[in-house]
């Protein structure tokens, strides 16, 4: 019996003043998704005309979700509004799941015009929690400034947008599905894929896996800990860890994805991770790693629970790339990190006399650097570390990246961290983290410090700590110039070195009324 083709709609609508994406995309209160009429689909209808028609008309695009709740109810939003918009085809990980590295490396493999990532990293999931939504554009990174400007531009004007209500997916069935769209003259198509399996076939041909196996056989095995905190990670670690490489299923905890992450932060640290630091404490693991929701940060924890900071790790893994066969075939192209990052990196650059960039807080600048050549390995403050084998911050590769060096170098994570350390010096690094603050005693707050720090005083300003004084050296609003392309970032604040000067300097207790941050990192 035919069915009749599926009708398209179009539906008059009301734009939102609020729809400007930041860097990470937009992260609203999943009530603000679920809750306010058109939200959703006003914003991804602002995504979707931010492509240029002719380029939309038939592409290819990837969607995938770090399985939080409202993702699947949002995944079928964007089937049918994909649909009604003339993409051709989407690919979509089994049961919506897909983690932020995996579409990056499935964009750039089936060259795709982008794709469209459900998360919102780190933060709580569940009715009361927080959703998000991420584009990334076509080598698999996330928008530039320019497209996330076309997004919010479209968001503040938009008047009605065009989907398929009647179009029903299943996510669960692997494999392609096809429909007949009314005024289409080829079906839509959705191919649901394993969520993990060309990730896996990249990993592959960057690591050395025989040599990571052999750390978890023989008399000396290492144990590991490895907490997935019930995000997206979970079916990557239990497939890459245990079944490919070796390690036993218990070495795997949290790997069920759930709505809300067990009602817990999805957030990699010390303060979030605590059953992963406390399982590493009694000394039977030698090797501990906890990942975020939608699995493009980490955290590494050595024996009794030794802590690799941010700025270390990412500094430890340049040190060290040699001891993976991707970069001793393609070799080291120069470093870069975010501006709140140490410069633990720039001393290991200029050992091995390679170029260093700075850049803003936001992984796409690092995007630029590595599509010209000039970036082979880059990491931020927040546990982000990546290379230029796909464009985002990638956790399991960098605990991979961690494996080889221990195999390597047949040495423990602490043993590694203090020989570099006698090697290139050492840096002292601390986040604070204040989350929830109310927007405009953040933005008056940090409009205050601008002042203070511009003040041509302010530089040789003297600072009492206990019994010691410290002198101002350097204090300025970074603004970074982009090498490749030309643009210019500003607004990104820097402060001096120690946290109870900072904390002086900025009032950010007495004006905000907070006692402390939410996250000591």
């Amino acid at each position: 019996m035919e069915t009749s083709p599926i009708p398209v709609l179009t539906v008059q609508t009301a734009p939102f003043e609020d729809q400007r994406p930041g860097t990470n995309g937009l992260r609203r209160k999943t009530a603000v998704f679920e809750g306010k009429k058109n939200y959703l689909q006003n914003y991804i209808q602002s995504v979707l005309s931010s492509i240029d028609l002719r380029d939309r008309q038939g592409c290819t695009m990837v969607v995938g979700s770090d399985g939080r709740y409202f993702s699947r109810a949002a995944t079928e939003v964007i089937v049918q509004m994909a649909a009604a918009n003339g993409i051709g085809r989407l690919v979509i990980g089994h049961n919506g799941l897909l983690s932020t590295p995996a579409v990056s490396c499935i964009i750039r493999k089936i060259k795709a015009i982008g794709g469209i990532i459900l998360t919102a990293s780190h933060n709580p999931g569940g009715p009361a929690g927080d959703f998000g939504i991420k584009f990334n554009v076509a080598n698999g990174g996330p928008s530039s400034d320019t497209v996330m400007e076309r997004i919010c531009q479209v968001s503040r004007t938009l008047e009605e947008y065009a989907i398929c209500p009647d179009l029903r997916i299943d996510l669960s069935r692997l494999g392609r599905q096809e429909f007949d769209l009314e005024n289409k003259f080829k079906p839509f198509r959705v191919e649901i894929v394993d969520s993990v399996e060309l990730y896996l076939q990249l990993l592959r041909n960057i690591f050395d896996f025989n040599a990571i196996k052999s750390l978890f056989s023989g008399p000396d095995q290492l144990k590991i800990h490895i907490d997935a905190m019930n995000g997206v990670m979970g079916p990557y670690v239990r497939r890459i860890l245990c079944d490919e490489l070796g390690a036993p299923a218990n070495s795997a905890v949290n790997c069920v994805p759930l709505e809300d992450f067990g009602g817990r932060p999805p957030e990699p640290n010390l303060t979030y991770a605590t059953s992963l630091v406390d399982g590493m404490k009694g000394g039977d693991f030698g090797f501990g790693a906890a990942f975020d929701a939608d699995g493009d940060r980490y955290m590494i924890l050595g024996e009794k629970g030794f802590f690799v900071n941010p700025s270390d790790s990412v500094a430890i893994m340049a040190a060290n790339l040699s001891s993976v066969p991707y970069f001793r075939q393609l070799g080291v192209k120069g470093f870069a990190r975010s501006v709140a990052t140490s410069t633990a990196l720039d001393r290991v650059a200029k050992a091995m006399k390679l170029a260093l960039y700075e850049t803003p807080t936001g992984w796409r600048y690092f995007g630029n650097l590595m599509d010209s050549g000039r970036c082979s390995l880059c990491g931020e403050e927040s546990f982000g570390t990546g290379s230029d084998h796909i464009r985002e911050k990638d956790g399991l590769w960098s605990v991979l990246v961690w494996l080889s060096i221990m195999a390597s170098g047949k040495k423990a994570v602490e043993q590694i961290v203090r020989e570099h350390w006698a090697m290139f010096g050492r840096n002292y690094f601390c986040r604070f983290d204040y989350e929830g603050l109310d927007p405009r005693a953040a933005f008056y707050l940090m409009r205050d410090l601008e002042s203070v720090i511009s003040d041509k005083a302010f530089t040789s300003q003297k600072f009492a700590v206990g019994d010691h004084v410290y002198s101002v050296e350097r204090a300025d609003n970074f603004e970074y110039i982009d090498p490749v392309d030309g643009t210019v970032a500003r607004n990104q604040v820097v402060l001096g070195p120690l946290i109870a000067i900072a904390l002086k300097i900025s009032n950010v207790h007495e004006r905000t009324g907070r006692r402390g941050p939410n996250v000591i990192t």
